[in-house]
């Protein structure tokens, strides 16, 4: 049991190999640099290191809180969630917890490929992903036959954007502090706006996306992407991205442009700036979006639960997160119930602000 600051170059080289052995989307947020990060700003992130025959064999990034309770490394934020295992290798579940002092560990974003944990999982949701592994061109084409309306507005906001607003310039790798800073601003701005709880008002998570802001490694670098009009930002994302993946995390735009759809016109420059990078696949995260709907051309399961074995710890666990998950469940299986959810959170922001 390591923190992840204590894992050698050889044990991180080893993690990366069985990621490159794995059949799973190479998602960034399942690489060593992630988890180091997060150990850099949650003191209770821990490695488990698993051997086989004298052997590093796998590796179970998590964080351990009061009697035990676990949780995937950086839960709440972290967007792919698992074990590290080499192919082959089922460890008995209940002893890795046991043996990582861990009463349960929960998870959200749940890797569908992680079969030691799948069956412990409560609920399955979507992830919506969009394919560019044939190239821009082949996804425009894709986007042409199953949304043409969505494509050609979208396209012809762009046009008007740059005549009224001043020259379309979008950066893919923007470095520049400042840009981050406004894009936090903003994303906190639509959190209040929407009722949501701000993310950003959590000192660790606004010192996590910094510090991953810096971190630059061929499976995990941090990425600022920004569109400009008029010699000014409208739109922003930051991401995490592998050599095959862009994990789109945090997207917002400048509300004053609303009407152009600037964070739409933003992900069409994405994805092709991924595609010329040789990307395949843009993850845009789990949860129902009009945005992820046009811009979707497939979907992956990703599950939500907790492995547990018997003690205190898992008892509580089970009250403290399970209530509230079931009832987010109830309320999201139902189409109108989640509209009028949605509408009472921004009902409740602007009173807040009046």
């Amino acid at each position: 049991m390591l923190r992840p600051q204590e894992l050698g170059e050889g044990e991180r080289e080893h993690w990366r190999e069985l990621r490159a052995e794995s059949t799973a989307p190479r998602n960034p947020f399942m690489e060593p640099e992630f988890t180091d990060v997060v150990g850099r700003v949650r003191p209770r992130a821990r490695v488990a290191v698993v051997y086989d025959g004298g052997e590093a064999a796998g590796f179970l990034p998590h964080e351990r809180g009061p009697l035990g309770q676990g949780r995937a490394i950086g839960l709440g934020v972290s967007d792919c969630q698992g074990a590290v295992l080499r192919q082959g290798l089922a460890p008995d579940l209940r002893e890795l917890l046991r043996a990582c002092s861990l009463s349960s560990f929960a998870f959200d974003n749940l890797e569908a490929e992680q079969e030691l944990f799948v069956p412990a999982a409560a609920d399955e949701h979507t992830t919506y992903v969009i394919d560019v592994e044939k190239g821009y061109e082949a996804y425009e084409n894709v986007l042409r036959a199953q949304s043409p309306k969505f494509l050609k507005s979208t396209l012809a906001k762009e046009r008007r954007l740059g005549r009224q607003a001043g020259n379309v310039r979008f950066v893919f790798d923007e470095r520049d502090p400042a840009a981050l800073r406004t894009l936090m601003e903003w994303k906190s701005a639509q959190y209040r706006r929407t009722g949501r709880r701000d993310r950003f008002a959590q000192e660790w998570i606004a010192r996590l996306v910094a510090r991953l802001a810096g971190t630059r490694a061929p499976e995990c670098t941090g990425t600022l992407s920004v569109l400009h009009a008029g010699g000014r930002p409208v739109a922003a994302h930051f991401g995490l991205r592998s050599a095959t993946v862009l994990a789109c995390w945090f997207p917002a735009y400048d509300p004053e442009f609303a009407r152009y759809s600037p964070g739409l016109v933003l992900h069409l420059r994405m994805a092709e700036a991924a595609a010329a990078e040789g990307i395949g696949l843009l993850d845009l995260g789990r949860g129902p979006a009009e945005y992820k709907d046009a811009l979707k051309t497939g979907e992956l399961p990703v599950y939500e639960g907790a492995a547990t074995r018997a003690g205190t710890g898992a008892a509580l666990h089970w009250l403290g997160r399970e209530p509230a998950r079931r009832a987010h469940g109830f309320v999201r299986d139902r189409p109108r119930l989640a509209s009028l959810a949605a509408r009472t959170l921004k009902g409740a922001a602007r009173l807040r602000r009046s």
